[in-house]
């Protein structure tokens, strides 16, 4: 049986938003400290998973992500995915859709589902940023292409399986759409 949605407005004239949701269906709170969470080394960098679908009933994934400078991912869609970044430190341009904008500290980026999207990760810093997607479970993605993390830092650079990239995107509603950015 699914939850009922509100039809009057509670007190105060504000309309619920979405479904509600019984004590007994409510997620648990948690906190996972800095040095806490899944680590991967995916791609070349290293992501820590925060929340993952298992936590969130699948609702989004939160990931703190560290990309090498002058790191690029390669022109790319999600197909069921938003995908969002918060920058902590350090700065990419980001093109999204045709539109090029460049972000750094205290900037959020959002890449709606659908559109192709990259970006170039400045040479002179690694970026830090949370990156968020809704729905979960990029970090099903993640850790199918990457492995764990042996340590909590950078990973040796290297070669990238772009057959093994290309067969987990697509099981995971990615498309890869052309090459990465260059400075």
């Amino acid at each position: 049986m699914s939850p009922a949605r509100s039809v009057v407005p509670p007190e105060g004239g504000r309309r619920s938003r979405g479904p509600r949701v019984s004590v007994s269906d409510s997620l648990r709170p948690y906190r996972r400290r800095p040095d806490e969470g899944e680590a991967l080394w995916f791609l070349g960098t290293l992501a820590t998973v925060k929340a993952g679908g298992a936590e969130t009933r699948g609702r989004l994934t939160v990931v703190e992500i560290a990309h090498p400078a002058g790191f690029a991912p390669p022109l790319h869609r999600h197909l069921e995915e938003d995908e969002a970044f918060y920058v902590l430190a350090g700065s990419a341009r980001f093109t999204g859709d045709g539109e090029t904008f460049e972000a750094g500290p205290g900037d959020f980026v959002l890449l709606p589902a659908g559109l192709p999207h990259t970006f170039l990760v400045g040479v002179d810093e690694p970026l830090r940023a949370l990156q968020i997607t809704t729905p979960g479970g990029f970090e099903d993605f993640a850790a199918e292409v990457g492995e764990p993390a042996r340590r909590r830092e950078l990973p040796v650079p290297g070669p990238v399986d772009v057959e093994r990239l290309g067969h987990a995107a697509a099981r995971h509603q990615i498309e890869i759409l052309g090459p990465p950015p260059t400075h």
